[in-house]
């Protein structure tokens, strides 16, 4: 089971019934708490007294990262919506109506970017499996059904369409056989990552049944488990009543063979400075697992070089491994988020060049996009030219792994669909048939280059081929 609130661990949930409330505490006007409530008919809000009581600089609000990293703005979605949301909450409308609304909004802001539902769906014979993602050859994705939730939620996460309550949209699964199934015939997979929601909601005799069956498989060289626990709840690892039956069962995954990888996501400096989360850090450690550590670019949160050093100079120093710098996705409230990528790669390069090699096993910025993990490697003149030098750090197709290519520079790109090729035709993972067509009109292609509309499926069985339209 999850354990709930009210357990001897103490965690205290905070939902939308509670943020008008908390909303006050901030000092926030009645009109600017009725369009943030707005918003959050939309998106998803959830918070817990750590966060609230431990990390957030209620002084500082409405600027403080760490407010802004859980609570829904005002101006986070277009105008227009949050007004006639406000109108609907402000006339007390049934609640029917604001969640037709909030719906119709919500389907505009593109809920499962990169082909989710369609490219990395993977199959046993002609049958889809529930609750998983293939995008890359080497590694799944599962999704256990228990881990569908988080501590907290961060307002710029891609996995937002997880939290609505909408069927349709929420990958997740509780059956392990399922996925024993899918690697015996899939060998070329050697990588499992359990992500969410947040797999560490989970308590440790649920987490048990995903994790021991994987053992047996010989072919799994590491168990990865994406997770926010250590920056918002890392009592997880140390005080709850099953912090330390936990902690053995890392060891037993290590024990076993197999690499344990914490994805630890780390937004700002604020989240590793309490001792429970240098406790938490510590013990995982103690097991023999590895932590490294990942996050998204954000407006407002962490967009400066100086908060990117400091954190993974901290991360080093508490024996993390720094590994992701992530461009915002293009879902959600992308727009409000979104950091230029001629930005961000200058955010990047000043604070790679600040600190020693050993926190330099850091990348980025990464975009994950469609085609894979395109990295923005630069920004330089080639033949009189301005323009972006790209690699793809992953890819559906593993023979565009580390090949160069270029685009346009535009400052005001944030993703790669804002792209246009630079000295050819088309992109690397661009369908041939662009290569019929000249650079002028690939800006009126009803798909934009590398958007879900030009690719095709990874074939987890056969050989992975190139994308195809």
């Amino acid at each position: 089971m999850i354990l709930k609130e009210g357990s001897t661990r103490g965690f205290r949930a905070y939902t939308a019934k509670h943020l008008d409330d908390l909303l006050r505490r901030a000092g926030l006007g009645d009109e600017e708490r009725l369009r943030i409530r707005a918003v959050a008919t939309v998106l998803p809000f959830r918070t817990n007294a750590y966060v609230v009581d431990q990390l957030i600089d209620w002084s500082a609000i409405p600027d403080d990262p760490i407010y802004r990293l859980v609570f829904p703005q005002a101006d986070m979605l277009p105008e227009p919506d949050v007004t006639r949301l406000a109108g609907l909450l402000g006339a007390g409308a049934p609640n029917a109506e604001i969640q037709a609304a909030a719906r119709e909004v919500r389907m505009r802001l593109n809920p499962h970017p990169a082909g989710q539902l369609d490219l990395n769906v993977p199959r046993i014979g002609q049958e889809p499996v529930p609750g998983m993602q293939h995008k890359y050859p080497e590694t799944v994705l599962f999704f256990p059904k228990q881990g569908q939730t988080c501590h907290a939620y961060c307002t710029y996460c891609f996995r937002w369409a997880q939290f609505i309550g909408e069927p349709d949209l929420k990958f997740a699964s509780d059956d392990i056989d399922d996925l024993i199934a899918y690697l015996k015939d899939n060998p070329q997979v050697t990588s499992v990552l359990f992500t969410g929601g947040d797999p560490m909601i989970m308590s440790e005799p649920v987490l048990r049944r995903y994790l021991e069956p994987l053992l047996e498989v010989e072919q799994l060289e590491s168990i990865r488990i994406g997770t926010k626990s250590l920056a918002y709840w890392p009592q997880r690892f140390v005080s709850d009543p099953d912090a330390d039956d936990t902690l053995r069962l890392f060891a037993s995954v290590v024990d076993a063979g197999k690499n344990l990888a914490f994805m630890a996501h780390f937004s700002h400096p604020r989240e590793m400075e309490s001792p429970v989360a240098e406790a938490a850090v510590a013990g995982i450690l103690a097991t023999g697992a590895v932590i490294r550590t990942q996050a998204p670019l954000i407006r407002t949160v962490n967009d400066a070089p100086g908060i990117w050093s400091s954190m993974w100079r901290r991360q080093l120093t508490m024996g993390m491994v720094p590994y992701y710098m992530f461009v915002e996705r293009d879902t959600g409230p992308q727009d409000y988020f979104a950091v230029p990528l001629a930005r961000a790669y200058e955010i990047f390069r000043d604070a790679y060049a600040s600190v020693s090699g050993l926190c330099r096993t850091v990348r980025g910025p990464s975009m994950s996009a469609t085609p894979g993990k395109v990295c923005v490697d630069g920004v330089t003149e080639i033949a009189g030219q301005k323009v972006f030098v790209l690699h793809l750090i992953q890819a559906r197709d593993p023979e565009l792994v580390g090949r160069p290519f270029f685009a346009r520079y535009d400052p005001t790109a944030t993703w790669l669909t804002d792209l246009r090729p630079a000295f050819a035709e088309r992109f690397p993972f661009d369908p041939a048939e662009l290569s019929d067509l000249s650079l002028s009109g690939l800006s009126d292609l009803p798909g934009p280059a590398g958007s879900a509309e030009s690719a095709g499926p990874f074939e987890p069985v056969a050989a992975p081929q190139r994308l195809s339209a």
